[in-house]
């Protein structure tokens, strides 16, 4: 006899249909049943009514089936909580089927109604959610329900007191109650670069988020993530921590920091404090746009707000805290595909305050680039190849023969295109403002073979230079907006500062100033007069051959000296 069925769990409620044939043993004080025991093996012959429906009487009792057998309490409980409080929690591991108590009637129905449209999944298998037929839940404590309650007991804790259990023992699974509402992010595996604003959006559905570090600590991206009230950090950890931001990839690792409050002094890509918009840039980085600031500054919890799936979104699995973010879930448990901004007003206004592009945000994922108003006496697909490489893996460039003042790049794909587009619009090479727009090609084409077109194509596919084909690389961490400091790496020990002085000179701008790295002078920063400079510089000297087999590498730098 299942141990899981041999318990006695009592439950006010009209009629026990919906339970009885779960297999557990009931009691209802309105069935003519004062109790039933059932010895089933968990291989439940009979069927429910509307098995695959989410139909009968509204309750704040959800019935859900057909849960994975090493399914934990953790993660049923994960499923009520965006929609709101969770107070009570039934597991039947034997019948692979548990029912789960919310604090209202209301969040109950937000919940049946969003999984009416949207199969749930757990541990990559779908499960089925309907009402209950009790509108109450009341469970002992005893034997294998007592777990499944010191997970509930510790999440009803943080939400309700945000204080310590006492004389209750949680399993190391189960979650705890949360003492700060900092959270300490570390992104593995980052495949993708993961953003300041793609945190924000992501962490955002679980409450107002205040303040956001960034920082790259050990060879790894993390983050500092202050909510205003415990309870969201706490549910936040519970509901994203082992997810994957993009699929197989960009893993959240997320545990309570030691602080209680973050020290935030400028508004840019690396940190921003959503309370002070009026905080200055900092760091040569561009401040924000008010109208963003203040947006920012009114985000509120979207916790208990019924959730509608994006317009044109394709019908897809989706997980709550991703929904309004138009995030479909893949296959793989816990794997999200790549962010999408979900309209054009929101791509514009990611663009608007600086942000760096995501995956889906270009339209139709197009990876041609339109460059126009190039200096033609100057430009080169050399050029173009170095300068738009800093962004992503130019493909192929080709300045079009009867307009030679511009040019088509193409990428390697569309979240590399966005990027170049956001970074280098409006920016000065050879002494023209270079436009960037989205080009209506799909592909660059090369000239039919025995065609001379005066090299005005080429094609960069199988460049050594690309920055971004190693899956994983630093370079994915360090794409910064053109800037007069230059990053220098690769720099052999018999190369002095005054010869890369003398160098970057002899580009026709001026040097500024020079530092060396304390700990490592294979690397240094190196500051032009101006962002025009500094791109020349980049142009002319990345890959630059000083000897000794070192060639040099030259990016853009978010620092000054």
């Amino acid at each position: 006899q299942d141990p899981y069925l041999s318990q006695v769990f009592i439950l006010g409620t009209k009629r026990g249909s919906d339970e009885l044939l779960s297999g557990s043993v009931l009691s209802s004080p309105n069935s003519n049943m004062s109790s039933m025991v059932v010895t089933a093996n968990g291989n439940d012959s009979k069927k429910f009514k509307g098995e695959d429906k989410m139909d009968g009487a509204p309750s704040r009792v959800l019935h859900i089936r057909k849960l994975p057998g090493e399914v934990t309490e953790t993660e049923v409980i994960a499923l009520g909580l965006p929609f709101g409080k969770v107070t009570n929690i039934l597991m039947l591991k034997g019948k692979n089927q548990a029912f789960l108590e919310l604090a209202t009637e209301e969040a109950a129905v937000t919940m049946v109604n969003y999984y009416s449209a949207v199969t749930p999944h757990l541990r990559n298998q779908p499960i089925y959610i309907q009402y209950s037929n009790h509108k109450e839940l009341k469970t002992d404590n005893t034997l294998n329900q007592s777990r499944a309650q010191a997970v509930l007991q510790a999440v009803t804790a943080v939400q309700t007191a945000n204080t310590p259990l006492s004389g209750t023992a949680v399993s190391e699974s189960a979650v705890t109650p949360a003492q700060s509402p900092v959270l300490r992010i570390i992104i593995d595996n980052m495949y993708y670069p993961v953003t300041l604003d793609v945190l924000h959006q992501i962490f955002t559905k679980f409450g107002a988020v205040l303040k956001i570090i960034t920082f790259t600590k050990n060879n790894q991206f993390q983050a500092l993530l202050q909510y205003g009230d415990p309870v969201n950090a706490q549910q936040a950890k519970l509901a994203l921590d082992g997810q994957n931001i993009y699929n197989a990839c960009c893993t959240l690792r997320i545990d309570f920091s030691k602080l209680v409050n973050l020290n935030v002094k400028y508004n840019n890509d690396k940190s921003r404090d959503y309370t002070r918009p009026d905080l200055p840039s900092g760091d040569g980085q561009p401040a924000l746009d008010p109208a963003i600031a203040a947006a920012f500054a009114k985000e509120t919890s979207l916790l208990g707000i019924p959730f509608q799936e994006p317009r044109g979104a394709q019908p897809q699995v989706l997980q709550p805290w991703c929904l309004k973010l138009g995030l479909p879930v893949a296959a793989v448990p816990g794997a999200l595909s790549p962010l999408a901004i979900p309209n054009a007003a929101a791509a514009a206004a990611a663009a608007a305050a600086g942000r760096v592009g995501m995956p889906g945000v270009s339209a139709g994922g197009n990876t041609v680039l339109l460059v126009s108003n190039l200096n033609e006496e100057m430009v080169t697909p050399q050029s173009l190849f170095t300068l738009f490489g800093v962004y992503g893996d130019v493909q192929r460039v080709k300045i079009l023969y009867n307009k030679k003042d511009s040019a088509l790049i193409q990428m390697a794909d569309g979240h590399q295109s966005q990027l170049a587009m956001n970074h280098l619009n409006g920016q000065k090479m050879y002494g023209k403002i270079i436009r960037v727009t989205l080009s209506k090609h799909q592909t660059v084409q090369l000239p039919r073979e025995g065609l001379d077109d005066q090299g005005l194509t080429k094609d960069f596919g199988n460049s050594p230079l690309h920055r971004f084909k190693k899956p994983g690389s630093k370079n994915f961490q360090n794409i910064f907006p053109p800037s007069a400091t230059l990053h220098l790496s690769n720099i052999p020990p018999s190369v002095a500062e005054e010869d890369l002085r003398t160098l970057f000179a002899n580009t026709g701008g001026t040097v500024k100033a020079f530092k060396f790295f304390q700990r490592d002078h294979k690397m240094a920063l190196l500051q032009m007069a101006t962002v025009e400079e500094a791109i020349q510089a980049l142009i002319d000297l990345h890959n630059y051959n000083l000897g000794e087999n070192h060639h040099l590498r030259v990016s853009f730098s978010k620092s000054t000296i």
